[in-house]
């Protein structure tokens, strides 16, 4: 298993995750992992609110470390369909996504991700279903 810098070092190539949304990884086990964001005015929709894709990526990369932290494997799982359920928005504070496997098969696995607010209000919630592919 590799550390949570070994992670943080190889989900740094996730530049849209990391460098433009400002997502950080807190903590990356297999089937498991936290991500992070403090809402900025980049994050702000025209109408004031939390925009929707901010959820969307955090969800998806807490789904991409949760499922891709053995990052020595010869194999690397994509997301196949993913489905949102939005259930109260914020403006300001930190997000905290947690992603957990649900089932875990040779080819196809699914994961439940949910965000988050500062009071543990659960903002959102996501379905992931991923595929396993040979890296190449």
């Amino acid at each position: 298993m590799k550390t949570l810098d070994e992670v943080r070092d190889f989900f740094a190539n996730d530049k849209y995750a990391t460098q433009v949304t400002g997502i950080e990884i807190v903590k990356a086990d297999p089937g498991y992992s936290e991500v992070r964001l403090k809402i900025d005015d980049r994050h702000i929709n025209a109408v004031g609110g939390l925009m929707g894709a901010v959820f969307f990526t955090m969800a998806d990369f807490a789904f991409a470390v949760a499922v891709n932290s053995d990052i020595d494997s010869e194999y690397v799982t994509v997301t196949l369909q993913s489905s949102i359920s939005f259930m109260r928005t914020v403006k300001t504070g930190t997000l905290t996504a947690k992603a957990n496997v649900v089932r875990e098969g040779k080819s196809t696995c699914v994961y439940e991700i949910s965000i988050y607010s500062d009071d543990n209000t659960e903002l959102c919630r996501v379905v992931t279903t991923g595929s396993r592919v040979r890296k190449k």
